[in-house]
């Protein structure tokens, strides 16, 4: 009896252990956690039953059963570059950067087998349709507009797929090394005739400075004479004005006139270089103001020889032939004249009888 009840107890024990590892299990698959930022889908004796998402959940076990985990976090996907043939025939590897989010995990997971193989695929040849139509240079300086163009056609079409495309980006475009080689030459080249003309600019705005500069001078230093000119002009006449209003306020008179200008003609003639001088026509006018002024009555020679000659030629004009007194008149005239010329010319100024009639 003792034997049967051990394996009685014993029996006992292991369905005991059973139930509870049955329990325990179905209590595990009971129960589900969802993560933050993900989602599960769960289906109900293989069809679909519902989505759950962050928090706490009970399942039927072994009816309800979790199909797939999606995560909702926005993710980023880097494909391997890819060889894409430009309108002119030239083959250039592009590597893009893909940022997309699961938006319907349902459909993430029935509408597509593989929702990121499906996204690497449609980037791949939608890529090539877009640089198909560009040239090289259009390729390299359009980046903005293949990624624009990129990113509405895939999230066009992810969309039936439940997934929203963020951003495209393309990470490099590599053209061959032939055609590298000609656009590092071609960019040495602009370079250089950039700087040709950055500096021949300078020249110009320097050359255009400096003949600003000399300008001004020039105008500046014009300007200034012209201001001493006018300054030293001033100056002169404030002068003229102030000896001739003192002459008059001073009342002189003829004689003490006549005594200066006699005192200036020395010192017009200390001059080396006045060889010749001549003496004004007012010369014998000062002369009888000194005469006048010194008492003395005596006439010059040469007025009286003029006067002379002129009295002999009335008197004799009378007498004779007016043919013949005519001539001899003339005669007298061209003698008187050379007399006249001799006098003049030891005075310093040859001399003439209307003058000396007038005077």
């Amino acid at each position: 009896m003792s034997v049967l009840n051990l394996l009685d107890s014993l029996w006992q024990i292991v369905l005991a252990v059973i139930a509870a590892i049955f329990v325990i299990t179905v209590i595990a698959r009971a129960i589900r956690i969802v993560p933050q930022a993900s989602a599960f889908i769960v289906e109900r004796l293989g069809r679909y039953s519902r989505t759950m998402h962050a928090g706490l959940h009970l399942l039927v076990p072994f009816i309800d059963k979790v199909r797939a985990k999606v995560d909702l976090r926005e993710q980023v996907v880097s494909f391997p570059p890819q060889s894409v043939i430009t309108s002119d025939n030239l083959v250039v590897e592009i590597d893009t950067v893909i940022y997309f989010q699961v938006t319907d995990p349902k459909a993430a997971v029935y509408e597509i087998a593989n929702y990121i193989q499906g996204v690497e695929q449609l980037t791949v040849t939608t890529l090539r349709n877009v640089v198909g139509t560009m040239d090289l240079e259009q390729t390299l300086t359009s980046r903005e507009q293949i990624n624009g163009q990129l990113r509405g056609v895939l999230d066009e079409a992810t969309g039936k797929w439940g997934l929203r495309v963020n951003r495209v980006e393309l990470r490099s475009i590599e053209p061959p090394l032939s055609i590298k080689d000609s656009m590092e030459k071609q960019m040495r080249a602009e370079r250089d005739r950039r700087a040709a003309i950055l500096h021949a600019e300078g020249v110009k705005q320097s050359a255009i400075l400096e003949a600003e500069g000399a300008k001004q001078s020039a105008i500046l230093r014009a300007e200034g004479n012209a201001q001493s000119s006018i300054l030293e002009a001033e100056g002169e006449a404030q002068a003229i004005l102030q000896v001739f209003d003192a002459i008059h306020e001073g009342d002189a008179d003829s004689k003490l006139l006549a005594y200066q200008y006699l005192q200036m003609l020395p010192e017009i003639a200390q001059n080396e270089s006045n060889k010749v001088w001549f003496v004004p026509t007012e010369f014998t006018g000062a002369l009888k103001a000194v005469a006048a002024g010194f008492g003395a009555t005596e006439e010059p020679e040469p007025l009286k020889k003029a006067k002379t000659r002129t009295a002999r030629t009335k008197r004799t004009s009378a007498l004779k032939d007016p043919a013949a007194a005519l001539a001899e008149a003339k005669q007298q005239v061209a003698d008187a004249t050379g007399d006249a010329t001799t006098q003049g010319t030891k005075s310093g100024k040859p001399f003439d009888p209307e003058v000396e009639k007038g005077q």
